[in-house]
């Protein structure tokens, strides 16, 4: 999740990072589910990771049936996270092997607003 070049953004305002996902063909209902639980589970005991949101689609015609979104205070909590041990497990077992792409978007939230104040 990650994108490794480094986004151009303000690095003391709040990042939502999104990923959107395209599922292995072999990857069952109660597989996606499976990939929720565990998603919310793991991420959630990364420090820097504010927040983990997750979903399946609803719309049978939406291409990206599985999406995550992280919450960071910052650009360099987002970078620690992309290096986390925790993280690149998740990677390896969780992502890469019931995906086949991805697309990244990274959105900076509260412009203007120092978090070190929050």
């Amino acid at each position: 999740m990650l994108a490794a070049a480094r986004i151009p953004y303000n690095d003391f305002h709040m990042i939502h990072h999104i990923e959107l996902f395209k599922l292995r063909p072999e990857v069952t209902p109660a597989k996606l589910e499976e990939m929720m639980m565990n998603t919310r589970m793991i991420l959630l005991k990364i420090p820097e990771v504010l927040s983990v949101k997750c979903g399946k689609k609803v719309d049978p015609k939406n291409e990206w049936p599985f999406f995550i979104a992280l919450e960071f205070e910052s650009l360099d909590k987002f970078a620690v996270f992309k290096g986390d041990a925790i993280h690149l497990k998740f990677m390896e077992e969780v992502v890469k092997t019931n995906t086949t792409d991805n697309v990244v978007l990274a959105y900076e939230m509260e412009p203007g607003k120092d978090v070190r104040y929050s």
